[in-house]
């Protein structure tokens, strides 16, 4: 007996193994695909050290990559002049974190100052970065007039701080030449003595 051809009705399953088994294959390159751009942009990202470095970016263009540079971040002083990467492009730039309770930093402000007074004519500039302090205007204007300061004094900001690796100890002072280059960085009083010994070299 012959039975009649078998008609479609639409509820069959598709021919195994073809469209299904495509789209899957299609959807495992992709996936690879994309976790393998993943991969590459993540490595990328994290092969210049590990971590930020001081100076970056940098102030001036004799200063390259891989060296530790004066970054480019505004220092606005207490007179509200703006001390910007332009300003202070040539000149030796000494970036001291101190603050008014801090000892140390009393002792070596008379030298900072004289530093400052004996060569920002030939131009030395002395930034005072006031950090971990709560001094109002009144109370900084006195101590600034008690102990004779004569350079600027800048309030520490988030940018200066994270460009400088958050110092931890006060005081501390870099020191960078007229290309912006970081020569020397001192923990603790940084006497008169020193600083003519590392300024010098530098005019």
């Amino acid at each position: 007996m012959t039975l009649p051809p078998r008609t479609s009705t639409g509820t069959e399953p598709p021919p195994s193994g073809v469209s299904v088994s495509t789209k899957a294959l299609i959807g495992l390159l992709l996936a690879g695909t994309v976790g393998i751009l993943v991969f590459l942009f993540v490595r990328l990202s994290t092969t210049d050290g590990g971590g930020p470095r001081l100076g970056t970016p940098t102030a001036q263009a004799g200063c390259t990559k891989g060296q530790d540079c004066l970054p480019d971040v505004a220092f606005i002083d207490t007179n509200g002049v703006a001390h910007s990467a332009k300003t202070l492009a040539g000149k030796v730039v000494i970036v001291n974190f101190w603050a008014t309770w801090c000892k140390p930093c009393n002792v070596e402000i008379p030298d900072l100052s004289h530093a400052y007074d004996k060569y920002k004519d030939k131009g030395v500039v002395v930034l005072g970065v006031l950090t971990s302090d709560n001094a109002d205007n009144s109370t900084l204007l006195n101590f600034q007039s008690d102990h004779e300061m004569s350079f600027p004094v800048v309030r520490a900001t988030s940018d200066i701080m994270a460009s400088f690796d958050y110092p931890g100890q006060l005081p501390t002072t870099f020191v960078f030449d007229r290309n912006g280059r970081m020569v020397t960085s001192h923990v603790g009083a940084l006497r008169g003595d020193k600083l003519a010994a590392i300024i010098d070299p530098l005019l």
